[in-house]
């Protein structure tokens, strides 16, 4: 039966049905069969929206709107500028610290590239970058973002396969400026091939840095708080989201000023449908996930991985290059919210840690966004900046590289996400 609820999705998805129905409407031929009834469906359906751990989504989706809303946005590209502007091609690092900086705040790579590309976009086309370039290192770099916490991903993750949610927070900070680094030593070199010029002729002095990092301060204390907050017991990760909240509001009204009555409508509203189109997924996902257990996928799944080969390295291997797949076809909250109750179970069995798996799964997922034939992010930055998808996949080979390199990296040496974990929280 599962056969007919996959077919049945994909063909909806091919029609343009969006995902949200593709993956209920899919899920409920399923309980059409001796032994189920759509009530089992429905009371699947309503209990998906009562866990207290997803509370933090909306929490942190509200307050990362409202620090856009608040110019703390505007501040932080303003710090990356005269952070990274005197390097060769300093746009283009610029979207890499931004997207660095923007982890502490959206833990969106869809929303932090189309930020970039309305904000940074036309200037890095008007100094010169190629419009195909451009496009490559917004999108691209975006996957840096759900990689620092606070990540949506890891939450989703997190409640799911109840796993510590600050342990993942914790474990992407490494990972996030790994990510950082690789794609800035990228931009380097293909600024070096293109002759891309530096935004600023001279490094900016130590008064100018001094003076935006002192501007953003606030921002860059954000995930700091998070984390250090969790660890203490000062609240829960589904407490920090609500404290978020809280956070953004008094940053925006009272210390920088800049959160109008005009302006908290506007947030409320983007979040109202923000949070609509995610939980409507999240809901529509619960008979899909409760029809692969009865069907027995996860077994199924198991068996299969574990008969191509009884390495668990190789196994591994296997899971990671089918999220990528998978990425390429699925919004990644739909692929945290179903992939993660079949692989999660087979990945602990194997001996790996699940804070570590759960770290590499939330870039590779965002990563399928990337990349044709249905990324999501790839269609958002090439419609914004009007860019042909096969010039972008072009300018983007390089930056796809240097995120194998890393993942790779992160596979050889788990330690790489294990170690602030187990400094923060202690050694499981």
């Amino acid at each position: 039966m599962m056969t007919i609820v996959f077919v049945v999705f994909m063909l909806l998805l091919l029609l343009n049905v969006p995902l949200a129905f593709a993956v209920g409407i899919g899920s409920l031929l399923f309980f059409y069969q001796p032994g189920l009834t759509d009530m089992v469906a429905v009371n699947k359906l309503v209990s998906m929206s009562q866990s207290f751990s997803l509370l933090a989504m909306p929490f942190f989706i509200l307050a990362g709107n409202m620090m856009n809303e608040t110019g703390i946005t505007r501040r932080l590209i303003k710090f990356a500028l005269v952070l990274t502007g005197h390097m060769r091609g300093g746009l283009a690092h610029v979207s890499c610290v931004l997207s660095c900086l923007m982890g502490g705040i959206s833990g969106s790579n869809n929303a932090d590239a189309a930020m970039e590309s309305r904000m940074l976009g036309p200037s890095m086309i008007k100094h010169g970058y190629s419009r195909s370039y451009t496009a490559a290192v917004i999108g691209m770099t975006s996957l840096i973002t759900p990689t620092i916490p606070p990540s949506l991903g890891m939450i989703q993750y997190g409640t799911v396969g109840e796993v510590s949610i600050g342990r993942l927070f914790a474990g992407g900070i490494v990972p996030g400026l790994l990510l950082t680094a690789s794609m800035m030593i990228v931009s380097s070199l293909m600024a070096k091939k293109y002759g891309y010029k530096p935004y600023y002729e001279k490094r900016q002095p130590a008064e100018a840095i001094g003076k935006s990092f002192r501007e953003s301060i606030w921002a860059l204390l954000f995930p700091l708080i998070l984390i250090v907050g969790i660890r203490f017991g000062l609240f829960t990760p589904t407490e920090a989201g609500a404290f978020a909240v809280v956070y953004a509001l008094v940053i925006g009204k009272f210390v920088y000023k800049e959160l109008t009555w005009e302006g908290l409508r506007r947030v409320l509203r983007n979040t109202a449908i923000d949070n609509g189109v995610i939980m409507l997924i999240v809901m529509l996902s619960g008979p899909f996930g409760y029809a692969m257990v009865y069907d027995g996928l996860p077994k199924k799944a198991a068996t299969f991985i574990t008969g191509v080969s009884s390495v668990p390295l190789v196994s591994i291997l296997i899971i990671f290059g089918f999220l990528i797949i998978a990425g390429m076809f699925m919004e990644a909250t739909v692929n945290n919210l179903l992939l993660t109750p079949i692989f999660l179970p087979i990945v602990k069995a194997m001996g790996f840690d699940p804070v570590w798996f759960g770290v590499i799964m939330a870039s590779l997922v965002c990563m399928g966004g990337m990349t044709p034939p249905v990324g999501v992010t790839m269609y958002t930055v090439c419609s914004i900046l009007d860019c042909p998808v096969d010039e972008y996949v072009k300018s983007s080979l390089p930056y796809l590289l240097a995120v194998f390199i890393v993942i790779a990296l992160l596979v050889a040496f788990p330690q790489l996400i294990l170690f602030i974990p187990n400094l923060i929280f202690g050694v499981r």
